[in-house]
């Protein structure tokens, strides 16, 4: 109920066109961090098992990468200052919060945090 609330609210105040583009930076941001965590994964972990193989692999990654990047530069500033808000935001919430309360770091042996 409070997430339909504050949906509600948002979509009452805030401009569709912003409320898109805001949606559209979170998501290629989210899809280039998958590019390079697609490189850096084969880089630390060449052992680990592979459910897709990646054709072209740095390659393609790296082309991806670059098409978000691109993609991204042609929203406006304003969109960019409320994503680095929200980042800030979700930065705060998960370094002050999410770190100490993740079944990762309790799984995490003594010693090695």
């Amino acid at each position: 109920m409070l997430v339909a609330a504050f949906c509600g609210l948002l979509a009452a105040v805030v401009p569709l066109g912003q409320l898109a583009d805001a949606t559209s930076i979170g998501t290629l941001f989210a899809f280039g961090l998958v590019n390079v965590a697609v490189v850096v994964l084969r880089r630390i972990r060449p052992g680990m098992r592979r459910t897709f193989r990646v054709p072209f692999s740095p390659l393609l990654p790296a082309v991806g990468l670059g098409l978000c990047l691109w993609l991204m530069t042609s929203l406006s500033p304003v969109t960019w200052l409320v994503f680095g808000c929200w980042m800030f935001l979700g930065l705060v919430v998960y370094f002050g919060y999410g770190v100490r309360h993740s079944r990762l770091a309790a799984d995490t042996p003594p010693g090695k945090k």
